[in-house]
């Protein structure tokens, strides 16, 4: 109740007060204070509810020994564990229609010059096909001696396209000059710095179902992160990656690539300082296959090889195809303090001879 000077004037001109207030009326007016009073003080005294329920969400993809897809599942085709705990599943759905936000990572290193124009159309092919407009968004970024970031965030098909018409083949170039130029990277491929720039700093921030698509040969050289670090931050962003292996093995046969000039131009997010010229022939080069791979399967991704049975066209089918066919899977632990740090996740389908695509585990902050 709030009372004003003009009610109190009010209470004087009560017929019969003789200017005295009524004592009912002052004993309301006495009592008002008291009682927000007690209700502040009771305000301050009652416990807050701070604890928050964490939902895990796990995004799955099925296919059977055939490679085609399963979306026939129920809840009860499938059983969880998380750090070998059974968990009950809380939430399920066929998700084909959720927004999806994706990060095209393109490798334009020397040892990628001779594949990079198919590169290119194949992914104008897949984004036109697979980008809903006002619901879908992508970013691009191409990485050699340096990372850098050709398109943020858009649904525009035409921005992502003229992004893809600025990556140039790379040309060797001389350390002392200075370099520049989109695709224009010298020797080094900062495969690691790529993964982890873009997912730290661009899907970290996004809700929903994100993915990356990195097309490489997957030989790093050069990067301030390391395989395990650029892994961690795709699983704390929740971001599974799809490896596309494109490899021109001539390219090394020609001192390109893994070979090549070190890095230098710093970049989005840099490669190693100095500028150079530099070669490890005693080195042996990565397995690439094998790294894209650890990629891709400890993310929840895919792995996938160009050949001259498989396009990157139709590699690109086969992602679009899982991502618009995922099934969605939320559990809260039943422990209340799961513990900050890595946990594992195992996700199974009981019926046999299928097999499931998700990530492995998750990262509990504090």
């Amino acid at each position: 109740m709030h009372i004003n000077r003009r009610d109190i004037a009010d209470l004087k001109r009560l017929p019969g007060s003789h200017n005295r207030w009524p004592f009912q009326w002052l004993a309301l007016i006495l009592l008002v204070p008291l009682l927000l009073a007690g209700q502040t003080s009771q305000d301050k005294q009652q416990p807050k509810l701070s604890a928050e329920v964490k939902l895990v969400t796990v995004y799955a993809t099925v296919r059977d020994k055939h490679g085609k897809i399963i979306s026939n599942l129920s809840q009860n085709d499938f059983s969880l564990e998380e750090d070998n705990r059974p968990q009950k599943i809380s939430y399920f759905a066929r998700e084909s229609d959720l927004p999806l936000t994706l990060g095209l990572l393109v490798d334009t290193s020397l040892s990628q010059r001779r594949v990079l124009g198919s590169e290119r159309d194949a992914s104008y092919t897949f984004l036109n096909h697979i980008l809903r407009q006002d619901k879908d968004k992508v970013f691009l970024i191409h990485f050699d001696r340096e990372v850098e970031l050709l398109q943020d965030l858009t649904s525009s098909r035409e921005k992502l396209r003229a992004a893809l018409d600025d990556i140039q083949s790379p040309q060797r170039e001389n350390a002392s000059s200075g370099g520049g130029g989109h695709g224009h990277g010298g020797g080094g491929t900062l495969l690691y710095d790529a993964i982890y720039l873009a997912s730290d700093e661009l899907m970290k921030k996004q809700q929903g179902r994100k993915a990356l698509i990195v097309l490489t040969d997957g030989v790093d050289h050069g990067s301030k992160e390391s395989l395990s670090s650029a892994i961690e931050s795709a699983q704390r962003a929740n971001t599974a990656v799809f490896s596309i292996l494109f490899a021109d093995d001539q390219a090394y046969d020609h001192g390109g690539g893994y070979g090549g000039y070190g890095g230098g131009h710093g970049g989005w997010g840099g490669g190693r300082s100095g500028g150079q010229s530099r070669r490890y022939p005693q080195q042996e080069r990565p397995d690439g296959k094998k790294v894209l791979q650890r990629i891709s399967q400890e993310t929840g991704g895919q792995f996938f090889q160009v050949s001259k049975k498989l396009t990157v066209d139709q590699i690109y089918d086969e992602i679009q195809e899982s991502l618009r066919n995922q099934y969605s899977l939320g559990y809260t632990p039943d422990r209340p303090n799961p513990g900050v740090g890595y946990h594992t996740i195992r996700l199974q389908v009981n019926q046999k001879d299928l097999l499931i695509q998700a990530r492995e585990g998750y990262y509990s902050e504090k």
